[in-house]
Formats: structure tokens, C-alpha cells, sequence
């Protein structure tokens, strides 16, 4: 062979092993899954069923608004209920077996009212359509078929006022005035207003009892509002009440509370590394059932054998998945079962006791394929200062863990927290090549009081530090690409992004905040009215506009926007009572004047986060499209 045909054959041969190499790497590569798949609308979820066990319900999509639908069990008919075409319905549950409650509010502004309609589609009546009134849910009443307890900020919009409601009538008879610091209700196992939890000096809770309903509410607990006593429901004599408690511990705990002297009794269970999230207990058998908590994943400490060996049971059948007890009917002989993963927006089955059956009823989202998700692994990493926090890595699908772009990915709150489980903008970001940090940076909660009391005041600041020294770690262990690197989050979320450009302005290939705050001077002085009772426990906790001015003017992302270099996407509802449209339209001001590259999508409908499908889309088309233009692909 002569050297010229040597050459032609070595070239054409590099060229076809690069074509196979790339053919090969394509195919590798996971499938672009339709952006509508990962935030429609579900077909059919949140299922419940009726006291008699005789009904399903659920809600799902009319006119691309949520609404709810019945089914008799054994029966292929479905009816639907209600139809909402302007916001989708926020929650509902069962009055009795012939009547449904829902609450829905108006273009974002949380102002929920309360409606109720026959289990066939008639009779729909609004009980609580009053301008500018929010509608609480205190107790369903479930063995009072024509009353419930709600609570309505009608008489004075800071404050909630209980009140029974009979919904055959409309009738409502106010059960307490608030006195102004009462901040929650509860009702013994007879539907009697017996305990209150009241802010008092701004900065101190206290737990408020009754003997009956004939008596005053005196005090019996006070503390500072760092320590808490959170009732869950009466022991069934209604003598005593099962709560979780922090008080002279760091995590809290199941403990049993004696009202009549303001004493822990007893500790029932407590967990050395996480607060409990959750206490539970069957109304039918009269025991209490299990408390949960919430390492990396959900987890169950049970005080009853026949429920551990009911969830036994349920996750033979159903393996590799989490599963929760959603609703079961009054004899709970009939139990709907929902599943998830990380992977999967899982299933509804019902579980029938009697029969020993689980019968599947729906996939939530029959349309996602959880073979081509990511999964979302849990990890670690140590702070500046030596401070373990917790979080979850999710990986692009069939790519090497190397070089990645990322996006960075803060929860709102703050003081909530991250959980493993289906999160379809994880997922759909990890769909599109990126990889996705999140983490639980101090003042998360379930790690205990310390941790959460690390964050008072450290907006902008350390809790800042804990999210920058996740991405230097991701940067570390060489799986993110320096300079591909975005952020993106919701509420605080959004806070954390603007102040993370601001505080890093070259670490950050782009931001997007979705209803951020972005001055923490406005931000205090236009929460909803019945925040305003806690607005000194927002000083301790987030800092006090004139004692601590200099740090808030320093920690305010709009008023150091000079600072900001990467392009930023801005996404606002009109409407939003939390976080007040003025917080994005001050840094999308502060930076036009800069000349720097601001996109800005406000919806006229929404409220503090966007509810309606057709916006959704809009949103994360126009994220996506935003993340490729400043990310190298």
C-alpha cells in the first residue's frame, strides 16, 4: 500500500472510529424527555375516600385546573365534582359521606375560601367568599357529619378567630375571640376547643388550656420561642396530650404533656440525631401508632404492632418503593396506599384489611418513565468552619461524573428542608445534561435546635457560606465544571440566589430567582397581615431594621446589586402576599441601570410560586432556554 493510500486509509479510518465513538456516546445518552411530562398536571392524585368507604375521590385536570372527581369502588363510572377553570383547587377533604369541603383561592393571594358539594356534583356552596378573609381548617370533625371548625381572619386580618360552621346550613357561631396573640387551635377527640398557642412579647410562645369549653383559656406553658411544645391531639381520655417537644433538649421528641400542670409526664420515644417531623395514632383502636422522622429519607418508629405489621405487609408487596397510608375510611378496614422514589412520582393503591387485597388504583404520572430518571443520592460535606451538612447529588443519566455543568439548587424556607424523594425540577434538570446540588444548609430543619439557632440572623451570611462551599466541593471532587456553574432556587431559595451573585460574583455562570426576596428592609415591611404577630421573632431570627441595619443594607442582594456580574433570570408572581412583587422589581431595576443582562417574567394570576399548568410551562421553557444560552452545553 503507498503512502498516500496509508494516509486516505488512516484518515478514513479515525474519522469512522470517531463516528462510532459518537454514535456510541449518543446512544449512551439519556433520551430529551418533553419539558409538559415533567410539570402537568397529574391525571389523577391526591385520592382520598369517603368515611363509609363506599367512594374514591381525587383530583385531577379540567379545563388544565384541578378538580375533583368520585368514583364508587367497583365502579369504572367517574364524576366530576366541581369545575374550577380559574385556579385550581388547594385541598379538599370529606365533611361526611355525602359531602365534599375543598379550599381554593384567587389568582395567588392564599385568601382560601371554604366550599362544599354533594359527592354527585350539586348543591356547590361557598361558605367563606369574604374579601380578603383567609379560611383555616382547625378540625374536620369527623364524628360530627354536618360541622367542622375553621378559623377566619374576618374580625381583625392579623388574627384568627375559631368558629363552628355547620354546612348544611352555612350557619357559624365564633367559638373564642382572639385576643390578638393566638396563633393556633385544638380540639379534644369530642371536637371541644380545649388548648391555644399564643405568641406573647413578641418572642415567647405558650401553650393556653381549657378544662371545657365553659372555662377561660389560662397560660400553663411559656417559653422562648426557641423551645417549642408542639401539641398533636389529646390522649383518648382527653385528659393529657401527646406532642413533640424540644424543651431542655436539642432534639425533639414524642413526649406525653400534662395540661392541667404544665409538665412532660412521660418520653415515649426520641431519636439522638434528628428532631421527630410527626406523631400518629388510630382513631378507631384508640392507640397511638407510630412518630416519624427524617434522616436522608423518611423513617418510622412504631409504638404499635398491628400498624408495623400492616407497613410490613404493604412493603413486601410493593418493593423499592417508599410508601405512606394517605386516608382510610372510618372502620379503617379500607386504606389508600401511595408510593414514591426518587425516580418515580409512584402510585395510589387501595389496601383492603379485610380481604387482605392491595389493588393498584393509578400511576400519579403514568407518562414518566422512572427507568430514564436520575438518582438522587444523598451526600455530605464540611462547611468552612467544620459544620456537617447534609444534602443530595443528582447526576445526569449514562454521564461520567466529571466535569458537569451544575446548577445549584437552594431550598425556600429557610427553615424547611430538602428531602429525598420525586422532584421534577431535579429531574428535569438532570434530563438536560446539568447536575443538581442541593443542600441543607444551617437553620434546616429536623436537625435539632442548634443547628436551626445557627442561622438566626446569618442570612446572607454563613448560611450563605454553607451553599458556596457545596459548589467548592463539587468543584473538589472534580465533578463540576468551574466555570459552568448556575443557581437557581424559590423564596429564600431566590434570596440565596441574588446574595449568592452578589456575594460570589465569579463563581456563578448565571442565577435565576423565582419569587426571591432581594431587601430584607421591604421584605419585613410587607408580609401578609398575620405574620405581623411574629415580626419580633422575624428580628431575632432574620435581623431588626434599625438595631441591625448595617448588616441588612450589607445582606440585601437589590441595594449591593453592583456587585452582580452574571446574567439573572426573574420570575414573579403579581400577586404573591409573601414575597411582594416590589422584591423583584427593585433588583431587576437596580441591574437594567447596570446594563446587565436581566430577563423578567411576572404572571398577572399567580401568587408565591406558579400554580397554573400553562404558567409552569412558560416558566421552566423559558429557565431552560436561559441555562443553555449562559451554560455551555
Amino acid at each position: 500500500m503507498n503512502t498516500s493510500k496509508k494516509l486516505l486509509f488512516g484518515l478514513l479510518g479515525a474519522m469512522s472510529i470517531g463516528f462510532l465513538l459518537n454514535i456510541q456516546l449518543m446512544a449512551q445518552s439519556p433520551e430529551i424527555i418533553p419539558l409538559e411530562n415533567f410539570f402537568k398536571n397529574s391525571d389523577r392524585t391526591s385520592y382520598d375516600i369517603s368515611p363509609d368507604g363506599k367512594y374514591i375521590s381525587f383530583l385531577g385536570p379540567y379545563e388544565s385546573r384541578m378538580n375533583i372527581f368520585v368514583q364508587k369502588i367497583g365502579s369504572e363510572k367517574v364524576t366530576r365534582i366541581t369545575s374550577e377553570t380559574d385556579r385550581d383547587i388547594a385541598g379538599y377533604f370529606w365533611a361526611n359521606n355525602s359531602r365534599v369541603l375543598f379550599l381554593k383561592d384567587s389568582g395567588g393571594d392564599e385568601n382560601f375560601a371554604l366550599y362544599g358539594v354533594d359527592n354527585n356534583g350539586k348543591n356547590q356552596k361557598c361558605f367563606t367568599c369574604f374579601e380578603g378573609v383567609r379560611t383555616q381548617i382547625i378540625d374536620d370533625l369527623e364524628d360530627q357529619e354536618d360541622e367542622v371548625i375553621i378559623g377566619l381572619n374576618k374580625r381583625n386580618p392579623q388574627v384568627f378567630d375559631p368558629y363552628r360552621l355547620n354546612i348544611k346550613t352555612g350557619d357559624m357561631v365564633m367559638l373564642a375571640e382572639n385576643p390578638g396573640n393566638i396563633q393556633g387551635w385544638m380540639t379534644d377527640h369530642e371536637g371541644k376547643l380545649r388548648l391555644a398557642l399564643a405568641i406573647v412579647d413578641g418572642i415567647n410562645t405558650q401553650v393556653q388550656y381549657r378544662a371545657t369549653e365553659q372555662d377561660e383559656f389560662k397560660p400553663i406553658l411559656t417559653t422562648n420561642f426557641k423551645e417549642s411544645l408542639d401539641p398533636a391531639f389529646f390522649t383518648f381520655d382527653n385528659k393529657y396530650v401527646y406532642a413533640t417537644s424540644n424543651l431542655g433538649r436539642d432534639k425533639s421528641a414524642a413526649v406525653v404533656f400534662d395540661p392541667e400542670t404544665g409538665k412532660e409526664i412521660e418520653v415515649l420515644y426520641k431519636n439522638d440525631d434528628y428532631d421527630l417531623s410527626n406523631i400518629s395514632y388510630s382513631r378507631k383502636r384508640k392507640v397511638l401508632t407510630a412518630a416519624s422522622f427524617v434522616s436522608w429519607k423518611r423513617e418510622r418508629h412504631f409504638f404499635d404492632e398491628t400498624t408495623k405489621k400492616l407497613f410490613e405487609r404493604l412493603e413486601g408487596e410493593l418493593k423499592g418503593y417508599e410508601l405512606s397510608i394517605s386516608a382510610s375510611d372510618k372502620a379503617e378496614e379500607t386504606f389508600i396506599v401511595r408510593t414514591y422514589s426518587d425516580r418515580s412520582l409512584g402510585a395510589y393503591y387501595i389496601y383492603d384489611k379485610v380481604k387482605d387485597k392491595l389493588t393498584k388504583i393509578q400511576e400519579v404520572s403514568p407518562w414518566i418513565d422512572e427507568t430514564k430518571m436520575a438518582d438522587i443520592k444523598p451526600i455530605q460535606y464540611r462547611a468552612r468552619d467544620g459544620q456537617i451538612i447534609h444534602g443530595y447529588l443528582t447526576l445526569p443519566k449514562g454521564v461520567e461524573a466529571k466535569n458537569l455543568p451544575v446548577v445549584v439548587n437552594p431550598h425556600g424556607g429557610p427553615w424547611a428542608r430538602d428531602n429525598w424523594g420525586f422532584n421534577p425540577e431535579v429531574q428535569f434538570l438532570a434530563n438536560r445534561g446539568y447536575a443538581v446540588l442541593q443542600m441543607n444548609f444551617r437553620g434546616s430543619t429536623g436537625y435539632g435546635r442548634a443547628f436551626w439557632e445557627s442561622s438566626f440572623k446569618q442570612w446572607g451570611l454563613t448560611m450563605q457560606n454553607d451553599i458556596t462551599d457545596g459548589v467548592y466541593w463539587l468543584i473538589q471532587e472534580g465533578i463540576a465544571d468551574k466555570d459552568n456553574i448556575a443557581i437557581y432556587g424559590a423564596s429564600y431559595g431566590g434570596y440565596a440566589t441574588l446574595q449568592g451573585l452578589v456575594v460570589t460574583p465569579t463563581l456563578y455562570a448565571a442565577g435565576v430567582d423565582y419569587v426571591g426576596v432581594s431587601n430584607l428592609f421591604t421584605f419585613m415591611n410587607t408580609i401578609p397581615p398575620y405574620w405581623k404577630p411574629m415580626l419580633d421573632m422575624m428580628y431575632e431570627m432574620v435581623g431588626n431594621p434599625v438595631n441591625d441595619s448595617i448588616q441588612l443594607e450589607a445582606t440585601s442582594p437589590a441595594l449591593n446589586a453592583n456587585r452582580i456580574m452574571a446574567p439573572l433570570f426573574v420570575a414573579q408572581g403579581k400577586n404573591d402576599p409573601r414575597v411582594n412583587i416590589a422584591e423583584s422589581d427593585q433588583i431587576v431595576e437596580a441591574l437594567r441601570k447596570r446594563g446587565v443582562d436581566v430577563e423578567y417574567m411576572v404572571k398577572d394570576n399567580e401568587g408565591h410560586g406558579f400554580h397554573n399548568e400553562e404558567n409552569r410551562f412558560d416558566f421552566y421553557r423559558s429557565m431552560e432556554k436561559f441555562l443553555s444560552k449562559h451554560l455551555k452545553d
